[in-house]
């Protein structure tokens, strides 16, 4: 399965609920499942079912910062986030859940990791990509 971008973040958009801003933004956080099945077009919410466990991992995931500000380039508008650590961790997830905490936990994007990755007492880490208009982690083009 592919990377989600729910269709109730696309309408959210141009209804101006979410504000990625670096200075007085929302709040975003990362959360881990073990399975991408169960996430949708139609995901609306932050949700527990299928969610990760272990050591070094809470329910609900982590803070996100963002990797820089709204920027546009070559016609493209972008953000990324900093990468997301979850340290001395034991667990198993194959995709994570980007949310907003800030707006009654409103899903941004379903990021699926190709499969199932691993962590044994070991740093778990959420690696994004380049904050630029060819490899930022949200575009809009």
């Amino acid at each position: 399965m592919a990377n989600i971008v729910p269709d109730s973040f696309k309408q959210e958009l141009f209804l101006a609920t979410h504000n990625f801003s670096t200075s007085a933004g929302n709040t975003y956080k990362l959360a881990l499942y073990t399975t991408v099945s169960g996430f949708s077009a139609s995901t609306t919410n932050y949700i527990t079912t299928n969610e990760a466990s272990g050591t070094g991992y809470s329910a609900g995931g982590t803070s996100l910062g963002l990797a820089s500000t709204c920027t546009v380039a070559q016609n493209i508008s972008f953000i990324s986030y900093n990468n997301a650590t979850f340290s001395t961790a034991t667990l198993t997830a194959s995709c994570c859940l980007i949310y907003n905490s800030t707006q009654s936990n409103k899903a941004v994007v379903v990021l699926d990791f190709g499969g199932s990755k691993t962590s044994t007492n070991g740093d778990f880490t959420i690696q994004f990509p380049t904050a630029n208009s060819t490899s930022a982690v949200l575009r809009i083009s």
